[in-house]
């Protein structure tokens, strides 16, 4: 049984994405196809905050290309000895949050201690964070330009002052029509798609709609989280499935729950 995952592929240790073998083990057969491209920006002011952690109470992660902008910043800037030296200790010495394991593992891989990872979502980490001490300066939170207000209103509310900063935005791949009209020619209409954020959503629905015509309503549409689910709703779209957290394992679990295969585990 053929599934569609809109999202770009990331390898694992074993040079494979986590997904396409997560449901590889349940007899589907996964496709991956990048809907979303993103834009860096404001990266020498996100340096200058980088370079003076004794302004700021910790840092806040909810996406991998956040993370990648700090690398970005440190490579660009010849940081990266100031970083290794004292300026990750330094972090290392405050909070720093994130959500979800592949934001964790690239944070752990410039060297900073993540906390939180086990948060599907920005609302079980904002709950995460107000439940820890918090400190009188802001936490610095490097994000894109569509984020969405759930943890800033929660840590508002709960007194916790927070920093944001736009480091990226995110547009759409200029592949996506040219993707999918491909993928619909030699696979045909898949028995599920799943869409990983509200961004992918908007960029891809109305190409899935025409390429899929009358067979539409037979798609099973799967949403990775809750701000994804609510973004379909808006559009009217059933949802089908929301994963439990935004992980291979989760992923495969819900599919395998609307799909049922025979053939699957």
């Amino acid at each position: 049984m053929k599934v569609l995952l809109l999202k770009d592929a990331k390898e694992d240790d074993s040079g494979q994405d986590p997904y396409i073998q997560e449901l590889r083990l349940c007899g589907l057969e996964a496709t991956l196809i990048p809907v979303l491209s993103f834009e860096f920006m404001s990266l020498p002011s996100l340096s200058e905050k980088l370079s003076h952690p004794e302004g700021f109470g910790g840092l806040i992660f909810t996406s991998p290309r956040a993370v990648e902008a700090v690398k970005l910043c440190l490579e660009k800037d010849n940081k990266t000895e100031a970083w290794e030296k004292s300026l990750k200790d330094r972090w290392n010495a405050k909070s720093v949050y994130v959500v979800g394991r592949a934001t964790a593992s690239l944070v752990n891989k410039i060297g900073l201690d993540a906390k939180g990872a086990g948060s599907g979502n920005a609302e079980k980490l904002a709950e995460y964070i107000c439940s820890k001490p918090s400190s009188e300066l802001p936490l610095l939170f490097p994000c894109g330009t569509i984020k969405g207000d759930t943890l800033p209103k929660m840590l508002k509310d709960k007194g916790i002052p927070m920093e944001s900063m736009h480091v990226y935005q995110t547009i759409p791949h200029p592949g996506i029509q040219g993707s999918l009209e491909s993928y619909y020619e030699n696979q045909g209409i898949p028995a599920s798609i799943t869409f990983f954020s509200p961004s992918g959503l908007k960029y891809s629905l109305e190409y899935i709609q025409a390429l899929s015509g009358s067979s539409f309503d037979q798609i099973k549409f799967i949403a990775i989280g809750p701000s994804t689910t609510r973004a379909m709703a808006a559009k009217g779209l059933p949802v089908s499935c929301t994963a439990e957290s935004p992980t291979p394992q989760a992923l495969a679990a819900g599919i395998r729950n609307v799909l049922k295969p025979n053939n699957c585990c």
